[in-house]
């Protein structure tokens, strides 16, 4: 009797487990819907904004602002996939209780499903975007494919992860305390800044070591998404010295203590 409940809980559970994928999928799916719905390109508009970063910051680091690095694009848009996906994940997932109140009221469901649905609507914006980086790449920069790009692996399923962690905890604060989710605006803009993105891992390494016994670089490392976008930008970047293409001297864009660095802080 004893296994024939052990059989009928494994059942349940499988069967549970079954149906918050499907109203997963459908929440997913219904938040798509909505967001093209009448519209004449539909998700062509999320390849958009990829290929508009390229062009401006291609533009402004390779025009007007040269820092001298070569191809920073590539580093850029590396870092800027991943940071969008979290972003994106992280606010629409504090309001998504809030916004579905009259659903959750009114039917029974786990509701861990909606701040889940906001990371997997994310997730396939996310997934679009890289393609087009990756088409972009096989055009532009070949020299990004090749055995580092195992790094990307590890990075991804961490991001996952913590952008789960982060999504119920705002959805869940944001249902008791409205003000998180303007809090977590302004903070995720500090956020963007504290993050390796626009500037190169390596210029936050050399201004930090050596202060307060390299506290200040335990710290600055100690951001998860620190690691996920050096990671990144390690797997399709690839290069960790570059020649200055002003100075024409050797510079250290990444960490160049090998894959070791990288999975130490994931």
């Amino acid at each position: 009797m004893q296994s024939a409940a052990q059989s009928a809980a494994e059942i349940r559970a499988i069967a549970q487990s079954r149906v918050r994928l499907e109203l997963l999928a459908n929440l997913v799916r219904k938040d798509l819907k909505v967001k093209y719905k009448n519209s004449a390109l539909g998700f062509l508009w999320s390849l958009a904004n990829p290929l508009l970063y390229l062009v401006v910051f291609g533009l402004v680091f390779g025009v007007f602002l040269k820092n001298g690095i070569p191809d920073f694009w590539v580093l850029f848009m590396s870092g800027l996939l991943v940071w969008n996906f979290f972003n994106l994940s992280t606010l629409s997932a504090t309001g998504s209780v809030i916004g579905n109140a009259n659903l959750v009221r009114k039917v029974r469901f786990p509701r861990v499903v909606l701040p889940l649905s906001s990371i997997g609507f994310a997730g396939v914006h996310f997934l679009l975007q890289l393609g087009v980086l990756l088409v972009v790449l096989v055009a532009f920069y070949r020299h990004a494919f090749g055995p580092q790009l195992v790094l990307l692996l590890p990075a991804l399923l961490v991001v996952l992860l913590f952008t789960g962690g982060m999504a119920l905890l705002a959805s869940s604060l944001n249902v008791r305390y409205r003000d998180v989710e303007h809090l977590l605006e302004i903070a995720l803009i500090a956020w963007f800044w504290l993050t390796p993105i626009v500037y190169s891992v390596s210029l936050a390494r050399s201004e930090l070591l050596g202060r307060f016994h390299n506290l200040l670089w335990y710290v600055y490392m100690g951001n998860p998404m620190t690691a996920v976008v050096t990671s990144m930008q390690r797997a399709i970047y690839r290069t960790t010295t570059v020649i200055n293409t002003q100075s024409k001297q050797p510079y250290q864009v990444l960490a160049s203590d090998g894959y070791r660095f990288y999975l130490k802080w994931l």
